[in-house]
Order: structure tokens, then sequence, then C-alpha cells
């Protein structure tokens, strides 16, 4: 394997989520023609690899992840005890992309505060003060995109689908995306 196709590896590992052959040019700082052949190369060697995981071409892009037959295993070593309560939160920070908390609270209720903290807790949401220091800002995270085998891509896609993509904020009325 080229140093190129071990970079490209790294790459795809360390971005968790499916990447088009000109992201990885750009992160891998090769011309497109370079990275597709180091990706054809490495997905040969992935494909002849005796290994639990496998890089594919999904319609986002290319990712590296575990093959159909070990999922079973993130169940079994990733459990996330997530309350029904917790995940409908969860959801609802998801299709909305990014949320105030504040706004949260209004869609939700008051139990937004508790399901946020676990959330935090377990890795699936990131929690950032808003510039006025009066709420935060809730976002999914990497983990969650992860866990829930969903890519940025999926999750913007499934937010138009359902017509969230431009939902007025209760309190500020603007554009939550």
């Amino acid at each position: 394997m080229t140093h190129l196709s071990s970079t490209i590896e790294a790459i795809l590992y360390l971005k968790a989520q499916p990447l088009t052959v000109i992201e990885i040019a750009e992160y891998a700082r090769c011309d497109r023609a370079a990275a597709k052949e180091a990706l054809l190369e490495l997905m040969e060697d992935y494909a002849h690899r005796d290994s639990a995981l496998e890089v594919t071409e999904t319609p986002s892009g290319y990712s590296l992840q575990l093959r159909d037959t070990f999922h079973s295993l993130i169940q079994t070593l990733l459990p996330a005890d997530v309350g029904l309560g917790a995940l409908r939160t969860l959801a609802a920070i998801a299709l909305k992309g990014k949320i105030s908390q504040t706004d949260l609270v209004e869609i939700r209720g008051s139990n937004v505060y508790q399901h946020v903290q676990e959330l935090v807790e377990l890795g699936f949401v990131r929690k950032r003060k808003q510039s006025d220091g009066r709420s935060f800002w809730l976002q999914v995270t990497e983990k969650f995109h992860q866990y829930f085998q969903l890519n940025s891509d999926q999750t913007l896609e499934l937010t138009q689908y359902l017509g969230n993509n431009s939902t007025p904020s209760p309190t500020t009325g603007e554009t939550l995306s």
C-alpha cells in the first residue's frame, strides 16, 4: 500500500463520515486523480483483508466503516441507555441541526435540561454558550452520526424531507437550521 493510500485511510478514519474525492484530495494535499487511484488501491487492499473494516463508496462519498457482519457488536459493546424522552430530544436537536436550549425547552418542555445533560455525557450532543451568555447552542456530535450510522448529509436530507429546514424559532422568529 502506498503512502498516499495510508494517508487516505487515516483521513477516512479520523473524519468518520463519507468524504468526496475532492474533499479527500484537499485533506491529502494531492490532485483528484491521485486521490481516486489511491482510494481504489485502498478499497482493493481492504477487499482482500480478513478485516472487520471496509472502505465503501456511498452516495455521499467514501468511508471507512465496520463491515455489516460486525454491526451486532455496536449494540453489545456501545450500549447507550437513552430513554424515550431523551431520544426524542436528541431527534429534535438532530433535525434542527443547531438549536438554542431555550428554543428546545419551548418545543419539548422543561425535562430538556435533564435530557441535554444526559446526551452531553453520552457524547451525542455538544453544548456551547451563546455569545450573549443567556442560553446554549446545541448540536449533535460525530459520535451521534457514527452511532446512528447517519452522516450530516443524510440528517440534512431528512430535515428537508420532514419540512423542518425553515422552522422559525419560537422565541426569536429566526430560522433554525
